[in-house]
C-alpha cells in the first residue's frame, strides 16, 4: 500500500507544507489529483476562511461558511465540501499522487474523501494525507496501520512521494 500521512502542529502548518510538496511534485513532473487548502484570516471574524485547491488546476472551492462574527463552532460547508469530492474523483485517471489536504471530521465519519483515498488506493496510487492531532487516532484506524507517518520536511515527503510514483511505474 501507498499511503502515508503528516500531522505537524500549529495552526496552517499542515495546510502550508502539504502546499509546498504539492509544488515540489508538480515540478518534479508528476500530476497529481486531490487538494490543498489556504486559509484566509479576516480581522472581523474568529475562524478563517477556508479554501480548497483541487489538483492539478483548480477550481478553487470555499468550503467554510460565514456565520458572523462570534460564530465558534464548526464552520464546514458540507455542500461545497461534496462539490471539491466531486471534482477530485474526476481528476483520478491519469494521476501519480493523491493529496488530501485534511483527515477531517467529515472523514473520520466515512464521508468527505474517504471514498476517493479508498479508490486511489485501489488503482495502486500513491496517497498522502493530512490529518491534525485531534483525528489522528480516527485516522489511524482507517488506515489499518498501513500508513507510514512521515517526518514535517517537505523534501522527506517529497522524496517519500518520488520513490512511491517510480516503483509503482516500473
Amino acid at each position: 500500500m501507498r499511503l502515508a500521512h503528516v500531522s505537524i502542529g500549529g495552526r496552517g502548518e499542515t495546510d502550508r507544507f502539504l502546499a509546498a510538496v504539492a509544488r515540489r511534485l508538480e515540478t518534479a513532473g508528476v500530476r497529481l489529483a486531490g487538494t490543498v487548502q489556504t486559509n484566509i484570516s479576516r480581522a472581523d471574524r474568529t475562524r478563517c476562511d477556508m479554501d480548497l485547491r483541487v489538483l492539478p488546476d483548480g477550481p478553487v472551492v470555499r468550503i467554510s461558511e460565514d456565520r458572523g462574527a462570534a460564530a465558534r463552532g464548526c464552520m464546514l460547508d458540507h455542500g461545497a465540501l461534496e462539490q471539491t469530492v466531486a471534482e477530485v474523483a474526476r481528476r483520478l485517471d491519469g494521476a501519480g499522487v493523491l493529496i488530501v489536504n485534511k483527515f477531517g471530521k467529515a472523514e473520520s465519519e466515512g464521508r468527505g474523501l474517504v471514498p476517493v483515498i479508498s479508490e486511489a488506493l485501489a488503482r495502486g496510487m500513491t496517497v498522502l494525507v493530512g490529518v491534525n492531532g485531534l483525528n489522528l487516532p480516527l485516522y489511524l484506524d482507517f488506515a489499518g496501520g498501513l500508513s507510514e507517518a512521515l517526518p514535517p520536511d517537505e523534501a522527506a515527503a517529497t522524496g517519500w512521494c518520488l520513490a512511491e510514483v517510480c516503483d509503482h511505474v516500473e
